[in-house]
């Protein structure tokens, strides 16, 4: 199976709200990191599906109508993926829409997402936000 795998999962799972398995995509140690000030970095890292369900999905679902996280383009470094692409979404409190950049570096072992670090457009996330 290659590495790609369970990274094109966890986007699939994600844009249809398919949160079980979105996180059987994770190694249940996952390390999660949001990009330096995102709204969701506060409680960088998060430890496991679990913390990333309650501390960053669920936010962005509270948060946001329409999300979503697409991936444009993804590198294939062996063990490390990264993706290329955009969120967009209205945020719920301030109906500002939002369309930001990101890039994702995720690290895969045996099948699982090990680790995540988001690098994103802070400003435009923010503005939409009203921050």
């Amino acid at each position: 199976m290659s590495n790609i795998a369970p990274v094109k999962a966890l986007y699939a799972a994600f844009a249809t709200g398919d949160m079980p398995a979105a996180l059987a995509t994770m190694a249940p140690d996952i390390v999660w990191n949001e990009a330096e000030n995102y709204p969701y970095a506060d409680r960088n890292p998060y430890v496991g599906p679990e913390a990333v369900l309650m501390g960053v999905f669920a936010r962005i679902g509270g948060d946001w109508d329409g999300f979503s996280a697409t991936s444009e383009e993804m590198i294939d470094g062996g063990d490390t993926i990264v993706s290329l692409g955009h969120y967009a979404g209205t945020n719920k409190a301030t109906g500002k829409k939002m369309r930001a950049q990101f890039a994702h570096v995720f690290r895969v072992k045996n099948g699982k997402i090990a680790s995540f670090q988001q690098y994103a457009d802070t400003l435009g996330t923010a503005i939409a936000m009203g921050r």
